[in-house]
């Protein structure tokens, strides 16, 4: 499906949107505080066109995505950036790789996003940074009612007009329903491992910016009970 939009994904992304994208994504950077000669992961990358924005600062990105479509618009759009194809579930990187690791509206995407979090866990370096941008509730009745409104409605048409596959794009309206709330998904990130977990809202809650920390210490784990030894628990 996604190798099915990836012609026209950037566009029809910023119609939806309303001009929001570029709103979003400038808060994305801004919350991973990317630094000259870091490395940083890019999950879900698309077309790249995060990516290019967090390499701006001198980060050195790699853009991974499950998409052989997306990642080959990417490559002739953004030459300077390492594209991988890659399975968020089983990412094929390194322990310990990145100093940041994002994603941007793609966490839903993924069939068990609870095994995607747990592999960012691992290929983060102690005390690396979590950030994740992903359409959640607003917190508000009228505006969830006003959204609600807009993408069964309104989005069908300007898909239809702006989308090389509208048919692909039921999908979308359909995922974001059915995705959980921000508590829940914070929640999700603790239960990852990640600490100094924190959202804020974008665009009234259509949006949400999920950040989390990898512990610079990690807990000792738990010696195996022996005969000799009864099992305790040690601590950092």
């Amino acid at each position: 499906m996604f190798d099915e939009v990836a012609k026209h994904y950037d566009r029809t992304n910023g119609v939806l949107s309303m001009g929001n994208s570029l709103i979003w994504r400038v808060a994305t950077v801004r919350a991973i505080e990317p630094k000259p000669g870091e490395k940083i992961l890019d999950i879900a990358a698309g077309t790249g066109t995060s990516s290019a924005a967090i390499a701006k600062s001198g980060a050195e990105v790699t853009a991974a995505d499950f998409s052989p479509g997306m990642i080959e618009v990417g490559r002739r759009k953004h030459p300077g950036i390492t594209f991988v194809e890659a399975d968020a579930m089983a990412l094929p990187f390194a322990d310990a790789q990145f100093d940041a690791v994002t994603i941007s509206f793609g966490l839903r995407n993924i069939e068990d996003p609870k095994k995607a979090l747990s592999e960012m866990f691992r290929v983060l370096k102690p005390g690396g940074r979590l950030v994740i941008c992903e359409f959640s509730k607003p917190p508000r009745a009228i505006f969830r009612a006003g959204y609600s409104a807009y993408m069964r409605f309104l989005m069908p048409a300007i898909v239809d007009a702006a989308s090389s596959n509208p048919e692909a794009y039921s999908y979308l309206a359909d995922s974001i329903r059915d995705w959980p709330d921000q508590v829940t998904l914070s929640q999700w990130i603790r239960g990852a491992g990640f600490t100094r977990v924190a959202y804020r809202n974008l665009t009234a809650g259509v949006v949400a910016l999920h950040r989390g920390h990898k512990p610079a210490r990690l807990p000792a784990k738990r010696r195996p009970a022996t005969d000799a030894l009864p099992a305790t628990d040690s601590a950092t």
